[in-house]
């Protein structure tokens, strides 16, 4: 089990801009994939975008897609999530989650991972 941490929430205005970082405790996560989900007040967690711990294949949820991006900085043993472009439909609490895979697997649903994050909250004003 990976302990994670994450980080780089706030508050912006509509069309701004933060960088999350999803770091894990004690353990290299290059073999990981991870993913990141996000719940609003009030609505089910959803998947927002993920990563393969291998060849790098990413996926994006429909609603984040151009706006979102996730990467992978193996020197700093994290992947972060840059969102761009925020709208007030975007506030919610993002959370990372993890599962030592070792291939091109990424997941698409919450019970695909094993390991989360706390979460961080993300607000956008308008």
């Amino acid at each position: 089990q990976v302990q994670l941490v994450e980080s780089g929430g706030g508050l912006v205005q509509t069309g701004g801009s933060l960088r999350l970082s999803c770091t894990p405790s004690g353990r290299t996560f290059s073999s990981y994939a991870v993913g990141w989900f996000r719940q609003a007040p009030g609505k089910e967690r959803e998947f927002v975008a993920a990563i393969s711990a291998v060849g790098g294949t990413t996926y994006y949820a429909d609603s984040v897609k151009g706006r979102f991006t996730i990467s992978r900085d193996n020197a700093k043993n994290t992947v972060d999530l840059q969102v761009n472009s925020l709208k007030p439909d975007d506030t919610a609490v993002y959370s990372c989650a993890a599962r030592f895979t070792g291939s091109r697997w990424l997941g698409l649903t919450p019970s695909e991972y094993r390991d989360w994050g706390q979460g961080t909250q993300v607000t956008v004003s308008s």
